[in-house]
Parts: C-alpha cells; structure tokens; sequence
C-alpha cells in the first residue's frame, strides 16, 4: 500500500512573533519552525499502517529549501521518500493554491491513501485536506481518530461533537485528514537519522507543475490584506444602589451584553 502524507512546516509555538513591514505576514527573520502538530500525528498513522500492512509512506511537502528540515525528520522517523514542491513564498498561497500544487504533484504517484493533519497551525484554514480530495476525486473524511485496514478499504473513526463518534467504511483509494492526539507521536532515532540523509527527496519546482500563474506562483483565490494583534482593552464598570440592586445590574449585564449566562 502506497501512502502519501501531506506535511506542512510552520513557525513553532515558542517563536518571537511579530508583524512584518508589509503589515501582511509574520516577520520570518527570527524564526524557529516545525512540523504541523496535525501533520506529525498523520505521518504517525501512516507509518503504523505500514508497519502493519507493509508498502511504503511517502512524505510530501511545499515550501522554500528551508522545508528541507522537516523533510528530513519525516524521512528520519520511518518515511520512506519524499517530494519537495518548491515554493519560495507558501504564506501567499490559500487551500486552493496549495491543493492545486500537491495535487499536480501526485499526477505521477497514484497513492492507495492520502493523509493530512486537520489543519494547520499557522494559518488553521483546515480546508486543503477535503479540497485536495476533490481535486483528485478520491472519497475523505476529516476528524479521523483511528484508521483500519480492511479488505479493498478502510474503517475510520471520526470525532463528532459531545463526545460522539462516527465509523465509516471507505474504499481505496481515498484521503482522510488525522486529528491531533490520536496516539503517541515517536521520535526520529540515532539510525532513522543516518538513514534519513541517504533516502530520496524528489524536488519538483512549483512553475514545473502547470498550475503556476503568470509569476510562477499558483493564483490564489483568497489574499491577506492587513494582519495585525488584537487591542489589548480594560475597562472597569462600578454598580451603584445596595447589594441587591447592583447584583441585579451585574446579572443584566453577565446576560445580555456578556451572554455568559
């Protein structure tokens, strides 16, 4: 069984954040960067099934050559290849650029399972999974917490809200966007290391792909116009009247402008 998984390398949590000039994007200067936590618990669930049914796990990523990190620690915990789609500048591309991009990217491949982290840390659009589907017209499911193989399919187990869950029976192949936490994540090895810088990396420029706009870039669909903190404001309101009336005001308020209660 041939599994691809889509990561993503996105700045990690204990960065310096601050805006760009632009007022556009996330000053990159200072930054430290990761895999996707979502990501990284897909990469997980591909390489138990491998271990379990056998084949071999794919790891795909879009990025500048500084992916080339996360790349490696994918190949370090157990991925067998991977493809690096080489994009200078992912901030400026939206789900439907980015799936366009993977998806030209697996022509080739002819992957039995697609899997992807729910959504991504940075931007958390948590669209690319189900638009990379549709692109390459595969059934999928989102939220998945467990995945089994079955013959000529899949059994997965979806989260569902209050506690609920949903099982559904796919067939291969299909793609299917792993939620976090769904096991125990492993680390890269002393050999999984050595091995990671003899494994293949297949580089594919992103104007190579025939899906570029006119500047070399996939035309995105959605852009970021302004970003920018959220104010900081404290504001402190005094009730008059005796305890009654202003637990009677502070009630009003916790219900109908807080609508805390």
């Amino acid at each position: 069984m041939k599994i691809v998984v889509a990561i993503k390398q996105v700045p990690a949590r204990d960065s310096l954040w601050r805006i760009a000039s632009s007022g556009k994007w996330i000053e990159e200067a200072d930054l430290s960067y990761e895999i996707n936590e979502a990501d990284a618990y897909a990469l997980e669930a591909g390489l138990q099934l491998k271990e379990a049914h056998g084949g071999e796990v794919v790891a795909l990523c879009a990025g500048p050559a500084r992916v080339t990190q996360t790349i490696r620690e994918a190949l370090a915990k157990g991925a067998d290849r991977a493809i690096h789609v080489e994009e200078d500048d992912p901030g400026a591309l939206d789900p439907l650029a980015t799936a366009r991009l993977l998806a030209a990217a697996l022509h080739s491949e002819a992957p039995d399972l697609v899997l992807t982290g729910l959504q991504s840390d940075d931007l958390g659009y948590g669209q690319t999974g189900a638009i990379l589907a549709e692109l390459l017209g595969l059934p999928h499911a989102t939220i998945v917490m467990q995945v089994e193989k079955q013959d000529g399919g899949i059994r997965v187990k979806r989260e569902l809200e209050d506690g609920w869950f949903q099982h559904v029976e796919m067939p291969l192949p299909a793609l299917i966007a792993i939620q976090s936490g769904i096991g125990k994540l492993r680390y890269a090895t002393l050999m999984g290391i050595k091995k990671a810088k003899t494994k293949q990396v297949r580089r594919v420029m992103a104007a190579d792909l025939g899906v570029a706009g006119p500047e070399g870039a996939p035309a995105a669909s959605v852009t970021i116009e302004r970003l920018y903190l959220p104010e900081r404001t404290k504001r402190a309101q005094l009730f008059e009247g005796n305890p009654r009336e202003a637990a009677a005001q502070l009630v009003e308020k916790l219900r109908f402008e807080a609508r805390v209660i």
